[in-house]
């Protein structure tokens, strides 16, 4: 019954959400939905939940931990949702140079279409079925596309489209994939097979073998497209920017993980089957990709939005690289996964009430952070750090973890390139975050002058106009404590989380 209430809540208060009309109490949905759904979720890691509908749903450690993930992004995005709309509705609009007025942008269709996504999203990490898991998979874009299209404005429409087509396509390919597995599992009189997961991988040696890296290579197309791998990333930055920073988030932070996760289920089947070499191989080669093209893009770029969507493809690319690698850097890999969506979550969030602020997307008229917003100011550089693997922060860990992996096994070639990504990545995120940061906060149009340095009283009722209040802070504040515990300690069960996915993707 849990698991299907993990499904069935948020998608019956997303339905509810369309309905009533009291604004309080359809913004009190998304909080209040949340906080039960993690509560679900917890009680899953105490005590699991039988499968149901025979076995097409059912929660194992990989869809456990996405699914925790999920949930604990959303409850942070959720409580930040609710002063965000405050803020829309009072005409404080993020993105005011559009030309946006709220009464364009139906807040009963986002708060609805917000739930929907948290519905989609969990139905995919319960998702047993190959087939399920793909019409799971589509229906998170389906669910997220308004919410991009939130402000109504040609940039963010075309933000929709461009996701909508090129993630279709993507979803095309990885449907062909899933053809070619079935082909690949039919028993011997070509008759149709069981797509559990749970059966494939016990019939994976007798498997056709060339059907199935046929089939493997589809899905890799396919779910890397809305993964975010780069050649396939192109929608990603479009998206990500326009769309409002709590949607962001969750784009970032649990969206791109839906994605990964339908590409290791193809990876558990494939390391089952003895394709292990194809199966590294590829992924290490669409990892380094990633990187090389989110270094290109990072450096120099003026829309720090963007700028965090391209940091998006760099850490799929070292998640796809950590996998593929295998052995230690598998664990290390999972772990990333978790540093990832915790920190890429603060940071699009903290880019909310900058943007909400200075009321711009540039980052070269952005200045003065620590001292026009001194508690956003903070958080903005503790994320830049963290997001680059600075200790003492859990990426720190994970990426070391990686890199470790890679020398161990001897492939210092790999090693080194990835290490020099690192580093003119760090370089080019360093050179507009610090900018950003520093120097004297210039008026701007429509936001409330900035108070003279050394103004303790100016400087709070500045921080307080432009939207530091608990709504948006306490969840932020939240993310970073979590991103900095993982890296100062590994609670004991979620290290045997850890290590029973990385088992199951070939690591240990």
């Amino acid at each position: 019954m849990r698991l299907q209430l993990l499904i069935f809540l948020p998608a019956a208060a997303g339905i509810l959400a369309f309905l009533v009309r009291r604004v309080r109490l359809r913004r009190a949905l998304l909080p209040l939905v949340a906080a039960a759904h993690a509560s679900l979720v917890l009680s899953l890691w105490f005590a699991p939940a039988e499968p149901t509908w025979h076995g097409w749903l059912a929660l194992d450690a990989t869809g456990l931990l996405f699914l925790s993930i999920t949930s604990a992004l959303f409850l942070a995005v959720a409580v930040y949702a609710v002063g965000y709309l405050g803020r829309e509705q009072h005409g404080d609009r993020t993105d005011f140079q559009e030309g946006l007025l709220f009464s364009n942008a139906p807040e009963a269709v986002f708060v609805g279409c917000l739930l929907f996504f948290l519905a989609s999203m969990s139905f995919v990490t319960l998702c047993q079925h190959f087939g399920l898991l793909w019409v799971g998979i589509e229906t998170t874009t389906l669910a997220s596309a308004p919410l991009i299209y939130f402000h109504r404005h040609r940039r963010s429409l075309e933000a929709t489209w461009k996701y909508l087509m090129i993630c279709s396509v993507g979803i095309a390919v990885a449907l062909l994939g899933f053809l070619f597995l079935s082909v690949a599992a039919a028993d011997g009189n070509g008759g149709p097979a069981s797509m559990l997961l749970a059966d494939l991988l016990q019939r994976a040696p007798t498997l056709h073998s060339e059907w199935l890296r046929a089939a493997f290579i589809l899905l890799l197309v396919g779910y890397g497209t809305k993964m975010g791998l780069a050649p396939l990333h192109t929608w990603l930055p479009d998206a990500h920017s326009e769309a409002p920073s709590v949607v962001s988030a969750l784009l970032s932070g649990a969206l791109l993980n839906c994605a990964f996760l339908g590409i290791l289920r193809a990876v558990q089947v494939c390391l089952a089957a003895g394709l292990g070499d194809l199966v590294r191989g590829l992924l290490l080669g669409f990892g380094l990709a990633s990187m090389a093209v989110a270094a290109v893009f990072l450096v120099g770029q003026r829309d720090y939005k963007r700028m965090l969507a391209y940091s998006s493809v760099e850490h799929m690319g070292i998640l796809s690289l950590g996998v593929g690698l295998g052995g230690s850097a598998a664990f290390a890999a999972v772990l990333h996964a978790i540093n990832h969506s915790l920190v890429k979550g603060m940071l699009f969030l903290v880019a909310g009430n900058i943007v909400t602020a200075y009321k711009t997307k540039a980052s070269h008229e952005v200045r003065g952070i620590l001292r026009f917003l001194p508690a956003t100011g903070v958080f903005w550089l503790l994320g830049f750090f963290a997001i680059n693997g600075s200790p003492p922060f859990g990426t720190f860990l994970s990426e070391f973890g990686i890199l470790k992996g890679a020398l161990d096994q001897g492939r210092n070639v790999v090693a080194a390139a990835y290490l020099l990504l690192l580093v003119i990545i760090f370089v080019g995120m360093a050179t507009t975050v610090l900018r950003m940061a520093q120097g004297t906060p210039a008026p701007v149009s429509g936001a409330a002058t900035p108070s003279p340095p050394g103004s303790d009283f100016g400087a709070l009722v500045s921080a307080r106009l432009q939207g530091e209040s608990l709504w948006s802070m306490a969840p932020i504040a939240l993310l970073a404590l979590a991103a900095l515990g993982l890296g100062l300690a590994l609670p004991a069960a979620l290290q045997d989380l850890l290590r029973a996915v990385a088992q199951a993707l070939g690591g240990w």
